[in-house]
């Protein structure tokens, strides 16, 4: 299942987060890659060890934790911490597919990457290239979204970041390990949630609603993985 989550932030929102990232120290984000991943990756990233990076990890966190469509969506168990990328210059990340398994830095637990997301913070216009294109058994995906909007996409899927030939790209990126580990599984769980919750517009009492709620929990106490 790949997904947009549009207006994840507000405007003063990513004000606040362009204006802390332009002074949080940078690095080659090769240097954060798996060996062979890092001969693909030409961008920066914020050290994880920066101290505005880890802030803003720990905001969008607690964004993402007060948005249904992100809950009902990713049904997320573990979050890694954000992370940030810059892309400029013809800076380009190539085909891949990201780790299966993600440290918490400065813990000792670790994260599943059933869903990969990108939470972009620059505008479109303001740069050429950086589409991120994936390519899952449904075809080839190219994603350029504005700024605050968001992709949801499987974990497993190859993809990459085009290169930007003009301005600068600035993302968020992080991983997601869910509560039901299969995608087919939680795109159905997604289908039923969101079918429930246009007929609990129209009734919420209505008995089909309440039975179909307690389909919708049943399934996902079958297929959830704690």
């Amino acid at each position: 299942m790949m997904l947009t989550l549009p207006d994840v932030l507000t405007p003063d929102q990513l004000a606040r987060c362009r204006e802390a990232l332009a002074g949080a120290a940078w690095v080659e984000g090769r240097t954060t890659a798996g060996h062979v991943a890092s001969t693909a990756k030409r961008n920066l990233q914020v050290s994880q060890d920066d101290e505005t990076g880890q802030r803003l990890a720990a905001f969008l966190l607690d964004v993402l934790g007060s948005d249904p469509r992100f809950i009902g969506a990713a049904l997320p168990l573990k979050v890694l911490p954000p992370r940030f990328n810059r892309y400029e210059g013809g800076g380009d990340y190539d085909n891949h597919i990201d780790n299966a398994i993600f440290s918490i830095p400065g813990t000792p637990h670790r994260v599943r990457s059933d869903l990969s997301a990108t939470l972009f913070l620059s505008d479109p216009a303001d740069y050429d290239g950086g589409e991120l294109v994936v390519q899952d058994t449904y075809g080839t995906h190219t994603v350029k979204l504005p700024a605050g909007h968001m992709v949801l996409y499987p974990g497993h899927s190859l993809h990459r970041v085009t290169p930007v030939t003009r301005g600068t790209r600035l993302a968020s990126f992080f991983w997601i390990q869910s509560l039901v580990r299969d995608d087919s599984q939680r795109s159905l769980l997604h289908e039923l949630d969101q079918a429930i919750q246009e007929l609990a517009g129209d009734d919420a009492a209505h008995r089909s609603v309440v039975r179909l709620t307690g389909v919708y929990h049943n399934l996902l106490r079958q297929w959830a993985d704690t």
